[in-house]
């Protein structure tokens, strides 16, 4: 299991956003190369980079700042925000990415999932964003009718390689982990899990030590200084 730091792009800056609110950041890095590196030389061994311009309105200019991350760092690096077409994720893949994000277009086309998982198997993970237990689209703008355990149990088999599970009433709030909401996501699918939302201690972490995740993602609480990524590391270790 990883404990996966994250780098959020809006305004080729690094930031962390409040519950995904667009005008609700903080400003973090005016560089997201800069700040990938600093957590891959603190010891991440994959991180989770999210192209928040491209969540919002579609296809976004951060490319070249997604290409200086991965050329920044020598560790796994997932992208999402704004894929919307096979283009798109060759694109990412071509400049060095190892896994492609998908999440609006995932609910609305299961072809378009079998599209992408055909071109580019192995690469493709989908992220699941839960509001009061529904799937929320267009960079958490919308709530679907779609109950987010029903869409991960419809995933499996897809030949999806992982899914980034988000509660987003923890995400940036620094109000804790919703270990319920992750058990019952890893009950879903047969998919590996990545954790998303909430993490804001060492005993988040060790919360969710015992269920079957790929990885959990870290991002506010390293960035207040909540706790270290050593830290985070030494809970996942048990240690």
């Amino acid at each position: 299991m990883h404990i996966i730091p994250a780098v959020d792009i809006q305004g080729g800056r690094a930031v962390r956003l409040f519950q995904g609110e667009k005008d609700k950041e903080t400003v973090y890095s005016d560089s997201p190369a800069d700040m990938a590196r600093r957590w891959a030389d603190a010891g991440a061994t994959y991180l989770h980079v999210v192209d928040l311009d491209g969540a919002f309105d579609g296809d976004s200019g951060n490319e070249p700042h997604i290409r200086d991350i991965v050329r920044a760092v020598s560790v796994p690096v997932e992208v999402g925000g704004g894929v919307r077409s096979l283009d798109k994720a060759k694109r990412l893949v071509d400049l060095g990415v190892d896994r492609v994000i998908i999440g609006t277009k995932a609910l609305q086309s299961r072809e378009f999932i079998d599209e992408l998982v055909a071109a580019l198997p192995g690469r493709i993970n989908v992220g699941v964003d839960a509001r009061d237990g529904f799937v929320a689209v267009k960079g958490w703008t919308e709530t679907s009718g779609v109950a987010a355990v029903e869409f991960l149990s419809a995933l499996s088999g897809s030949g999806v390689s992982g899914i980034i599970y988000t509660d987003i009433s923890r995400d940036g709030a620094l109000a804790g982990v919703n270990v319920e909401a992750m058990r019952q996501a890893t009950e879903a699918t047969d998919i590996p899990i990545i954790a998303s939302g909430g993490v804001t201690s060492e005993a988040d972490i060790a919360a969710l030590r015992s269920l079957p995740l790929f990885g959990i993602i870290v991002g506010k609480a390293l960035y207040e200084e909540k706790m270290t990524l050593q830290g985070a590391m030494a809970a996942l270790a048990g240690s």
